[in-house]
């Protein structure tokens, strides 16, 4: 897969020839897809209530989770009951869908999943067919006015009422080929039928007016084995100046996150992983014991294995008031 990506960020790389060609052929496949939902001529399912995709054009990490829970937090605010449903991509459970709990295993339903459920106390159902995981979460919890659904763009099937596009302001597009010579699912000018589009990072005057701008913040750092032990990141910085740490992120742009930590001026030791990562504790342990320090998608993964002097950095997205003006908006559009 390295082999493949290596080509997606690097404009001065051209793909060989047999990418270009399956990626003309995955946009003939998946246009003929869509338009064939579109047109009716494929079954497509309506939620009785609104559905918000939460989603992007692009593999690999926009961030998209952390403004899923910002969404959430803000919807909840207004007094609806939200409920989420996601792919639960990396689980590995018998059946779907399958309800996120409190006790649920990252193994089973997804590391994401289990992260935003244990950030928003929301209920959530994760499977492969979105539209069964709303219908089995309705019918558990019939009094959810509003459904948000963690990625799902590509999924026509099922109905939306509102579409926000993330895109990740560092990478932008790549080389803007689809799959398998780019990083794209869908053309970039699939982002003109979206509702919201959200740059992630980056320069917004560079991108253009036509996106709501979203960057994350550090909220606090604790201790992997006790999360009661938490402090700031400017605490935590203090207190670990002119030591060395060890970096781990096993999520869509692992860079995003060492960035973040450097510019906060703790001196890093970087290890990325693949996206959705399946840990094991012998991946943690290395030659030379320095602390650790990881995302929390990778925490809910990496908690069982208690290792004590190990960091997790909490981060929140930050968007202007008018992000959230245009969701309430186009909500009471779907009400009339």
């Amino acid at each position: 897969m390295k082999f493949i990506t290596r080509y997606w960020y690097q404009p001065a790389l051209k793909p060989p020839a047999y990418l270009r060609i399956l990626s003309r052929l995955f946009r003939v496949i998946t246009e003929k897809r869509r338009q064939s939902f579109l047109r009716g001529s494929d079954c497509q399912y309506r939620s009785p209530v609104p559905v918000i995709v939460v989603g992007n054009i692009s593999i690999g990490g926009t961030g998209k989770t952390p403004l899923l829970i910002a969404l959430c937090h803000y919807l909840q605010s207004q007094g609806l009951k939200v409920g989420i449903i996601s792919r639960g991509y990396g689980g590995k459970a018998k059946q779907w869908p399958v309800e996120v709990t409190q006790d649920s295993l990252a193994s089973l339903v997804g590391d994401e999943p289990l992260l935003i459920h244990r950030q928003t106390q929301c209920v959530m159902f994760v499977g492969a067919d979105r539209n069964a995981d709303i219908n089995a979460l309705l019918k558990k919890y019939s009094d959810v006015n509003v459904i948000l659904s963690d990625d799902g763009l590509q999924h026509y099937a099922m109905q939306r009422d509102i579409e926000i596009a993330v895109i990740d302001g560092q990478r932008l597009f790549g080389n803007c080929r689809l799959l398998p010579a780019g990083p794209l699912r869908e053309p970039v000018s699939r982002l003109q039928e979206t509702d919201i589009q959200v740059l992630n990072g980056g320069d917004i005057e560079d991108y253009g007016n036509s996106a709501f701008f979203m960057q994350f913040e550090p909220t606090s750092v604790y201790r992997l084995t006790n999360k009661s032990q938490s402090m700031s990141m400017r605490e935590f910085c203090q207190q670990f100046s002119g030591r060395q740490l060890r970096a781990i992120a096993g999520i869509g742009n692992p860079q995003r996150f060492f960035d973040m930590l450097i510019s906060h001026g703790l001196d890093i030791v970087a290890h990325a992983f693949e996206d959705h990562f399946p840990y094991q504790k012998n991946d943690l342990l290395f030659q030379q014991s320095l602390p650790l320090i990881m995302t929390e998608k990778d925490a809910v993964k990496c908690a069982k294995f208690g290792i004590d002097d190990c960091w997790v950095v909490a981060v929140s997205a930050q968007l202007d008031d008018d992000f959230y003006a245009e969701i309430a908006r186009l909500l009471e559009l779907r009400k009339h």
